[in-house]
């Protein structure tokens, strides 16, 4: 049969038909690609970034699509907890005193309901969130679990370990959960001690291109720290000296958390199951267990929303609320975040909002880490400015918050950029503050960082660009659907 199959070949290449058969079969290839990527929910401009690729490029298009491309995968859907995070339970947290449009909308994308009883503190640098995660690490009497996509291997991620391990070692149940792309070197051999302390280690989604070719492409990028199922410390902010650490730093990046207390946090606790759970293929019963009766007390005042996003999560629900928070807006809308690349719907949204006399300001840094990014975003900051948008550049240090704030009624914060990957790809957590003390507070910390902006020194409908300057945002923003 093999001697069959060599002669076979041999009489291919001598007929000169192999080049055609490869030829042919990456037509077929890219036809059947092109049919799902028209089948999938995705913004236009990202459908047609792929298209162009695939079909102009295929022998780059789909090898790329084929590792990168994968947005809602059904299989790993199936495998995966359904992410509608609830109360464990027959628990219940208080209600919400009003619920409003937003989060109405966010309900019917697929997110669970607001809930009341829970009690918000800002964390508006890094020295007060290590502070509070090393505080919270030490006064832990049953478990702490903590996911974040990057753990570098300086002196705050030796801390944190170490401190983790001392943890474990004591009793307590230590899980961190990792990403495998954002913590390549970290994930592995700089958390044996944790290991060796009888605390565990999970690696989400390991790129394994034969086996999980999409692997590369969904990524967590999820940030949160549980204590007890009770108490959670979440934001923008990953466990590296960039981001936090005992001292005050110049290099330091500016970012936003938050510590929640109270029904919201058990329902964030329900996130890291379900992410943990897929990664190390333990069963949510046996951590359910270890959750013990009353955990869910009302804290505070503070009206909250969990609103995760991801491949697990059947619909867009942290989109489609960034959405409808646009579209209610009646006076102002405060957006903060390091990249801006929306899509068309979130583009129009805000140029009509500013048309009509809603004051729309943008806060992003005048250089972020993230060259083309910058380049990417020109042109969205360009229209958004012409139709009376505000584009504020922040001077300081690299800005990495996010945040949208709407009327002093409603704000999100959490993980997710304003940009096409974190809105649509991936795994992310968001948290909408519906009580109007805390979204005050998030304003009044908007303002600060406001003091460190300047606006865009030349006018957007005004002077010439630089040819290089002008080739580098149009092939960026050519390529912004895909980063």
């Amino acid at each position: 049969m093999f001697g069959a199959l060599r002669e076979f070949s041999r009489h291919l290449v001598a007929n000169g038909l192999l080049p055609h058969l490869f030829t042919i079969a990456g037509f077929l290839l890219a036809f059947f690609l092109v049919a799902r990527l028209m089948s999938e929910k995705r913004a236009p401009a990202n459908t047609l970034a792929w298209m162009l690729i695939i079909v102009l490029v295929p022998y780059v298009g789909v090898p790329l699509y084929l590792i990168f491309g994968g947005r809602k995968l059904r299989r790993l859907a199936a495998r995966k907890t359904k992410l509608l995070p609830t109360l464990p339970g027959s628990l219940v947290g208080p209600a919400p005193r009003s619920v409003g449009p937003v989060a109405h909308t966010v309900i019917a994308a697929g997110a669970g309901p607001a809930v009341g009883g829970n009690k918000l503190t800002l964390l508006t640098t890094g020295e007060e969130e290590f502070a509070a995660l090393e505080r919270h690490i030490r006064q832990a009497r049953h478990c702490i679990h903590i996911t974040t996509f990057i753990l570098t291997r300086d002196e705050v991620g030796r801390r944190i370990v170490a401190l983790l391990a001392d943890r474990a070692r004591e009793g307590i149940k230590v899980r961190l959960l990792l990403d495998a792309l954002g913590c390549p070197l970290s994930s592995r051999f700089f958390v044996n001690p944790l290991r060796r302390a009888g605390g565990e280690v999970g690696r989400f989604m390991p790129v394994v291109p034969l086996i999980s070719p999409r692997s590369a492409n969904l990524r967590n990028h999820r940030k949160m720290a549980v204590f007890d199922h009770c108490t959670v410390i979440m934001g923008g902010r990953n466990i590296a000296l960039d981001y936090m650490g005992p001292t005050r730093s110049r290099k330091r990046w500016r970012d936003f958390g938050a510590i929640i207390e109270g029904p919201a946090a058990a329902l964030l606790n329900e996130v890291f199951i379900a992410d943990w759970c897929f990664t190390t293929k333990q069963t949510p019963d046996a951590l359910h267990a270890e959750i013990p009766p009353h955990v869910v007390e009302s804290r505070g005042t503070s009206e909250l929303q969990v609103v995760a996003s991801g491949p697990d999560v059947p619909g867009d629900p942290l989109y489609e609320g960034i959405v409808a928070m646009i579209q209610e807006a009646e006076r102002n809308i405060w957006i903060v975040t390091p990249y801006f690349i929306p899509d068309d719907v979130l583009l129009r949204s805000l140029i009509v909002k500013a048309r009509a006399g809603c004051q729309v300001t943008l806060i992003v840094p005048a250089r972020s880490n993230h060259r083309i990014t910058d380049f990417a975003r020109r042109y969205y900051t360009r229209e958004l400015r012409q139709a009376s948008g505000r584009v504020l550049l922040y001077t300081g240090e690299m800005l990495h918050a996010k945040a949208v704030i709407v009327d002093d009624r409603t704000a999100l914060l959490g993980s997710p950029n304003f940009d096409l990957r974190s809105l649509f790809v991936n795994f992310e957590i968001g948290l909408l503050v519906h009580s109007k003390p805390e979204v005050r507070a998030m304003r009044a910390w908007v303002e600060e960082v406001i003091l460190r902006c300047r606006e865009p020194k030349s006018d957007p409908a005004s002077g010439r660009r630089r040819l290089l300057g002008n080739v580098a945002e149009d092939i960026s923003r050519l390529l912004a659907p895909l980063l």
